[in-house]
Order: C-alpha cells, then sequence, then structure tokens
C-alpha cells in the first residue's frame, strides 16, 4: 500500500452512518457519507436558513433543545467542507475520509441507503498513512467511546490523539515509555550476563513457568543435549529445552540436529553470553533466545526484580 501524505484537517467530525450503522456497509463500498432526517426538505437545508429548520422540528414535537441539536448536525452535513476529517467505525475498525462538499439529496425510501449523501475524496481507509490497522480494539476508548453518540454527528474530542494514531506519530508517553522499557532491557541484559550458571537455568525454568509451561524433568538429569523437558497442559504440547551460559554455533547447530532427530515439535535453546551471533536457519519449531531478545522475555514475565536481587 502507498503512504500518503500526514494530513491536517481544519475540523474533525464523528459520524454515525445511519441507525445501528445500516448506511455503513453502502457508505464503505460507494465512498460516501449519508445522512438521514428524510422527511426534512433538502431545499430548505441548500438555502441554509437553520432558523426555519429549527422551527420545523419543533412544529413536529420536538424539544427546541433538540431541534437545535438536530439543525447543528444537519447544518455541519452540508456546510463543513473538503478539509473537514470524517470518521466512523466499523467491523472492528475506525474508518476516515475527507468529503467533497456537495450533498444530493436522493428522497428514496430504502432502509440501507440515507436519503442524503456526499461523495468522499478517496475511498474511506481504516488505516494510518503508513498502512498500519486503524483496529478499535488498539485504540484507547476516550475515542472509541463516541462511537456510543445517541445522535448522528458530533465533535470527537480527542483531536490530537486521533491524527497521531492517523499519522502514524507517537504517543509521548509512549515515546517515553519506549526508551526507558530499552533501558531496562539494556540493564537485564548485562545482569543475566552475570549470573552463574544455576541461577541461569533457574531464571530459564521461571521465564518458561511464567508462560504457562510445565516442567516434567528435573533441571541437570536428563541427556546430554536437554536440560529439560516442559509441557503446556492446555494445549497437550510438549517441548525441550537446552540451558547455555556460552554457546557457539556448533553446540547450536548440535541441538538442532538432536531435535531434529527427536521427533518432538518444539525446543527452546537459551543462552546469555553467545559465542558471536547464533542462527537456527529457520528451523521450525526452535526457540532461540539470546542476549537482548532473553532479557526482553525476563522483563515481560516480571523478572526484573528477581534479576537484581541475585544480582546485587
Amino acid at each position: 500500500m502507498t503512504q500518503i501524505s500526514p494530513i491536517n484537517p481544519a475540523s474533525i467530525r464523528y459520524i454515525k452512518l445511519g441507525a445501528g450503522g445500516v448506511f455503513a456497509p453502502a457508505c464503505l463500498e460507494r465512498g460516501e457519507i449519508h445522512l438521514s432526517y428524510k422527511e426534512l426538505p433538502h431545499e430548505m437545508c441548500v438555502a441554509g436558513d437553520w432558523d426555519r429548520v429549527v422551527d420545523w422540528f419543533v412544529q413536529r414535537g420536538r424539544k427546541l433543545g433538540k431541534a437545535r441539536d438536530a439543525t447543528r448536525e444537519i447544518r455541519d452535513f452540508y456546510t463543513l467542507g473538503p478539509d473537514c476529517l470524517w470518521i466512523t467505525f466499523a467491523d472492528g475498525y475506525l474508518w476516515w475520509a475527507f468529503s467533497a462538499p456537495e450533498v444530493t439529496w436522493r428522497g428514496i425510501d430504502d432502509p440501507l441507503l440515507g436519503p442524503r449523501s456526499r461523495p468522499t475524496i478517496g475511498p474511506w481507509r481504516n488505516t494510518s498513512i503508513g498502512g498500519r490497522p486503524l483496529r478499535t480494539q488498539s485504540l484507547t476508548s476516550k475515542l472509541t467511546q463516541v462511537g456510543n453518540y445517541r445522535q448522528t454527528i458530533c465533535q470527537v474530542g480527542h483531536d490530537a490523539y486521533l491524527l497521531r494514531k492517523i499519522n502514524d506519530t507517537s504517543e509521548p508517553i509512549v515515546a517515553e515509555a519506549e526508551a526507558a522499557r530499552k533501558t531496562l532491557i539494556d540493564v537485564a541484559t548485562r545482569m543475566i550476563a552475570e549470573l552463574h550458571w544455576a541461577d541461569f537455568e533457574v531464571l530459564a525454568d521461571l521465564i518458561l513457568a511464567r508462560g504457562g509451561w510445565q516442567r516434567v524433568s528435573i533441571l541437570g538429569e536428563t541427556m546430554a543435549d536437554i536440560d529439560l523437558i516442559i509441557e503446556q497442559p492446555t494445549l497437550g504440547e510438549r517441548a525441550t529445552v537446552q540451558v547455555k551460559s556460552r554457546a557457539s554455533q556448533s553446540v547450536l547447530d548440535q541441538h538442532i540436529s538432536h531435535f531434529e532427530r527427536s521427533g518432538e515439535k518444539r525446543t527452546f535453546f537459551i543462552c546469555h553470553s553467545p559465542d558471536g551471533k547464533l542462527s537456527a536457519d529457520g528451523t521450525a519449531g526452535l526457540h532461540l533466545w539470546t542476549g537482548e531478545e532473553l532479557a526482553a522475555v525476563a522483563v515481560k514475565s516480571g523478572l526484573f526484580e528477581w534479576l537484581m536481587d541475585r544480582v546485587g
């Protein structure tokens, strides 16, 4: 997917594409935004006589406040220009588009199409400008809660966050957290390298246990090519483990050879201080943890303070 330029809209609006999103499939496919209020005359909106539109709603039984809310939505739909960013939620994604200002009156009675529409400028997108999917589950509820808006069109309220997501710009606090995590992993890498071999084997055992693996053999009491046999009870899966403080490529190659002859489907080779860069050549079922990758797994497993205690 070709990356597009960062966007900088003059305004942003959320639009619910029909009650319960009923217009969304057609809008996303056709490149349009639809609005209902099918009884309201199109000519009155084109004329921009918004006081008259308010009166029209009041005469039909709406309270003044509700009439003004409806008129605000319709006015936005008819008057916001091509520099307004429109967003909606559908199929588990945030979608965004800009729209040409011309409003077309269909006046049709189709439950899947709105009676008035505007064409989008380009297609609706559910990815960032760099192609990253904008899944609702990966977005803050501060933004996605706008999807619960009971009416049709409203301001988003978290414009800066939304634009950072679309433009692939890091959140300032996330960038700070990533820098802190990198420092943490750097320190953990050095602490692991300081471990006594017995403590290193315990660390490997703890990491695997916190990942749901249970040891079915005793450390150091199995055959020379294997230090542990572990299993995942919930998956019914079994794996072998070799733990080395130091290892060369030839040691890893021997482990791979034994693994391929063993008939096992998964194995772990864990080494904190390899002699040069180790390569598994894409061996299926082999997990190679060394250096920073091993430290990252240890930190993610909540073992940083354990390392501090052992090294300190």
